[in-house]
């Protein structure tokens, strides 16, 4: 079994800004697979569907963003799976729109949902899609620029990345092998 995690904010008035990309991501995936988040457990709302034969939880941690950590430790006890089991798919100030960045490990990087996680996981030894969702304009706080919509402008590009990332969770899946993923993902935008 894996669980791939999307962070993001729920309710509506967050559902289109930056920092929802994990949410937007794992929405493309249950669209493609044709289910939906139909379950709720220790604060995420959950998808499962079967990939090349293997189940596959959709999470999306309810418990806003700085808190994802207290919604995946839980699940992943529950379900008895291991780190190397997950994938974490966020939003990454320091890629442009429409790049993505696949990784096996890292810090934070200021990042509050992956402190969070770090935190109730006790490890930064997580595999991550970060997708790029640029700086703050100049004068923008970096609040307001996360929790900003995409400009129109940089849609296309968002969305490439949103499918673009997809894609590597499926192929992730199918192969069996996060290094063999990042080698094919990485810098293809």
């Amino acid at each position: 079994m894996k669980m791939i995690i999307g962070l993001g904010n729920p309710g509506k008035k967050y559902a289109p800004t930056k920092h929802n990309i994990g949410f937007i991501t794992l929405d493309e995936l249950a669209s493609r697979e044709k289910v939906s988040f139909n379950k709720n457990q220790f604060e995420g709302d959950i998808a499962e569907l079967f990939l090349n034969g293997e189940k596959v939880l959709l999470v999306k941690p309810q418990t806003f963003m700085n808190e994802s950590g207290r919604c995946v430790r839980p699940l992943m006890d529950y379900y008895q799976l291991n780190v190397e089991d997950i994938v974490v798919i966020y939003d990454d100030m320091d890629l442009p729109v429409g790049k993505i960045r696949l990784r096996e490990k890292g810090s934070a990087g200021g990042h509050n949902g992956i402190k969070s996680l770090i935190q109730h996981l006790g490890t930064q030894n997580f595999k991550r899609i970060k997708i790029g969702i640029n700086r703050p304009y100049s004068g923008q706080d970096v609040v307001s620029h996360v929790l900003s919509p995409f400009p129109k402008d940089t849609h296309e590009e968002m969305l490439l990345a949103v499918k673009t990332s997809a894609d590597a969770c499926e192929d992730w899946v199918a192969q069996n092998d996060f290094v063999g993923t990042m080698n094919r993902f990485n810098g293809r935008i």
